[in-house]
């Protein structure tokens, strides 16, 4: 299935002690670039979230937002350094005795002192932290996928409308070019025929420059291989093959060069006209093709 790079998804899941909330946003990128902004308590999970985007995402600029909240009570506990408060004790009692002074310490006094009594979070479990955040990710990347399906079908539809539109296009420059080649002759026989009044036209000499005027403009090798592409682009469009941005890229490459030749040769005002509407076709093509995976 065509898939944009555009896409966004969200996902909010919560246990009653934890909450993950995981947003994506991706735009169009030439490989897949992912930015990851998560607290650091999860970033031992980095790699395995990078794993897991890159199992359903190919190309494309994905931004990826974490948070994470502990909602559980028992989340904080209190550590008593003893070792320290010793030292403390022992040295304000050393202090006491050395400048005779009253030794007036009391416990909640040397509580207070640094480091002897301390906050610090209880360590995490990271099974249970990745199986949440794991949780709330697939929940994200499916809805994230799906937007992405969503606007490559608008896609889809919108440049196979434009190819039927460009197949038209090519159809009226093959069928001018023999009305071209008869104009031409016809005006080459007038003009012959005002210079030489009653004298006996030429026709070998007509025929002649009539077939070099013809080569000149012959655009049927060109024109073949645009309906080529064409065609090839609408397969390729209409198959399930996975990726296929950079391969439409290839073959819209290819169309503009062969109506850059069209328009080149073109000897004809509704034949160059036709030329610069096929050519804005394919810049549009090509636009388009800019945001599928």
């Amino acid at each position: 299935m065509i898939k944009s790079m555009t896409g966004f998804g969200r996902c909010e899941i919560s246990d009653g002690e934890r909450r993950f909330t995981v947003e994506m946003k991706g735009v169009n990128h030439r490989y897949l670039d992912v930015n990851i902004r998560m607290p650091k308590k999860l970033n031992c999970f980095e790699t395995a979230l990078r794993n897991l985007i890159k199992q359903s995402i190919l190309r494309g600029k994905v931004d990826l937002f974490i948070q994470y909240e502990d909602l559980s009570e028992g989340q904080m506990s209190l550590r008593y350094n003893e070792t320290l408060a010793k030292e403390y004790l022992g040295y304000l009692k050393q202090m006491g005795e050395q400048f005779s002074l009253e030794n007036d310490i009391r416990v909640s006094t040397l509580s207070r002192y640094p480091e002897v009594l301390t906050m610090e979070e209880q360590a995490l479990n990271e099974e249970e932290l990745w199986g949440g955040l794991k949780q709330a990710m697939d929940g994200a990347v499916q809805q994230f996928i799906a937007t992405r399906e969503t606007e490559g079908k608008n896609l889809k539809e919108d440049i196979l409308q434009k190819l039927d539109g460009m197949l038209e296009l090519t159809a009226f420059i093959e069928e001018r070019a023999p009305q071209i080649i008869a104009q031409y002759r016809e005006k080459l026989e007038n003009k012959v025929r005002e210079l030489l009044e009653d004298a006996q036209i030429e026709e070998g000499r007509i025929a002649a420059e009539v077939v070099l005027f013809a080569d000149k403009i012959c655009t049927d090798e060109e024109v073949v291989r645009l309906r080529s592409h064409i065609v090839h682009m609408k397969e390729t469009l209409n198959s399930r093959e996975a990726g296929i941005g950079r391969k439409l890229d290839f073959i819209a490459q290819e169309m503009n060069r062969e109506a850059n030749t069209i328009l080149s040769k073109a000897n004809d005002l509704d034949t160059s006209n036709v030329g610069i509407d096929l050519k804005t076709e394919i810049e549009k093509v090509r636009e388009q093709i800019q945001n599928i995976e």
